[in-house]
């Protein structure tokens, strides 16, 4: 009954939670910019009007441009039944299970950038390439901080590596989790299209990545498209969290509120980064992702020494 309990309480916060978390780094992003800025409900808001709205559709398009909202929605949806949130395991967790989050993530990446190739424009194929690009750079950061976790732990499997066996490994190998905490935070940032990588706000032709891609996307697709952002936020956010505070280890009812707390932290702290940096210019994000594969790197180099 435990085990139901927790499970369907996971599903509810991994379905409604994450939009807040918009809202939050919009808030917060406003503060520093001296305004009242929209409520942190404005995104659900918005998904709302999204879906009551129609849909436009060219007709040089396959059902590979429809089929990449939905396959980007369910594969991060699938995404967040693996990542332990306030509790030790997720509702699916075999070993190995890490492999299968990460090629979920690189899945929905996939549809996403064929359907905006699926439109035949030059404008959105550049998005598509440049997206593309960076994941070749980010994935690595992510796959060498899940080998470093997996040393430490002696497991394959996601709830083990970030259960509260963490609290034992910071004491005796802090200096190669907290650099593979910094390298999963620059992933999280250029996963979501977060300043200083990438601006979900821009409309600048010349400078769009990620949002260049959903451009012929339009009502309840753009919907889905949003909302799988969020999810996406969601679940970078929740692995960096459960890294940097380990849980498990206690009482469900104290661990769940510590995790949506720490949860609207992270929210907290993207929103300062996006408004205390300027974003860089195309040629340097190769640069900062590479350096956020040596810090995973390092991390590896340290406990296998």
């Amino acid at each position: 009954m435990e085990a139901f309990v927790i499970g369907a309480l996971h599903m509810l916060t991994a379905i409604v939670f994450p939009p807040l978390m918009l809202g939050v780094i919009g808030k917060t992003k406003a503060v520093f910019a001296g305004r009242v800025g929209p409520p942190v409900m404005q995104p659900y808001r918005d998904l709302i009007k999204l879906c009551r709205k129609g849909s436009v559709i060219s007709e040089t398009t396959t059902w590979v441009f429809q089929a990449g909202p939905v396959v980007g929605l369910a594969t991060v949806l699938t995404a967040l039944l693996l990542i332990p949130l306030g509790s030790s395991f997720a509702p699916v967790s075999f070993t190995g299970d890490l492999i299968l989050l990460a090629y979920l993530l690189g899945l929905g990446r996939f549809f996403t950038a064929v359907a905006a190739l699926d439109t035949g424009s030059a404008f959105e194929g550049m998005g598509a390439a440049r997206e593309v690009t960076f994941a070749c750079l980010a994935e690595p950061a992510l796959f060498l901080g899940l080998l470093v976790l997996a040393k430490l732990s002696g497991s394959l499997q996601l709830g083990v590596m970030l259960g509260d066996s963490l609290t034992t490994h910071w004491a005796t190998a802090g200096a190669s989790l907290a650099l593979v905490l910094l390298s999963w935070f620059i992933v999280l940032l250029v996963e979501n299209c977060r300043v200083p990588f990438d601006d979900p706000n821009t409309h600048l032709e010349l400078t769009m990545i990620h949002e260049v891609m959903v451009l012929d996307h339009s009502g309840p697709a753009f919907a889905m498209i949003l909302y799988g952002a969020s999810l996406k936020l969601f679940a970078f956010s929740a692995l960096v969290l459960r890294l940097m505070l380990p849980m498990g280890g206690g009482p469900a009812w104290l661990d769940w509120p510590i995790f949506l707390g720490g949860l609207l932290l992270v929210a907290v702290v993207i929103g300062v980064v996006e408004s205390t940096m300027a974003r860089l210019k195309l040629t340097h994000v190769p640069t900062l992702l590479v350096a956020a594969c040596l810090l995973s790197a390092f991390g590896l180099v340290l406990i296998a020494r």
